[in-house]
């Protein structure tokens, strides 16, 4: 099975576009196109943006059908606090922010944690 017809199935089986994907990923709609089309193949941590992008268990990125068994002992969190960044405005926030985050250097990452953890403390 080609990994990219399958996102692309699956997206469409949702009804989403691929602009939905790239807010809910974050990954750019170019790079989402070319997984789709097979030019690119996408690394494990992405594969895990996008089941969550299109609200599918991992498993089902590799495999159309029921669960096996020892899948299917697992539940998803019913705790939306688990959950944030995964949809609506939280989900667009963190999108934002990971671009934003990607784009500064790792001198100024390492500055804006530094700061962060000493607000954190304060608190």
């Amino acid at each position: 099975m080609v990994i990219g017809s399958r996102l692309k199935e699956l997206r469409e089986s949702k009804n989403f576009s691929p602009g939905d994907i790239e807010k809910r990923t974050g990954l750019f709609r170019c790079y989402i196109s070319r997984v789709e089309h097979g030019h690119t193949v996408p690394a494990v941590s992405t594969l895990e943006k996008m089941a969550r992008a299109l609200e599918v268990p991992m498993y089902q990125l590799f495999h159309d059908g029921e669960a096996p068994s020892s899948v299917r002992k697992f539940k998803l969190p019913k705790d939306n606090a688990e959950s944030w960044g995964s949809t609506g405005a939280t989900a667009d926030y963190l999108s934002k922010l990971r671009r934003l985050l990607a784009k500064m250097g790792p001198d100024n990452q390492k500055l804006l944690l530094h700061m962060a953890q000493k607000v954190a403390r304060r608190s």
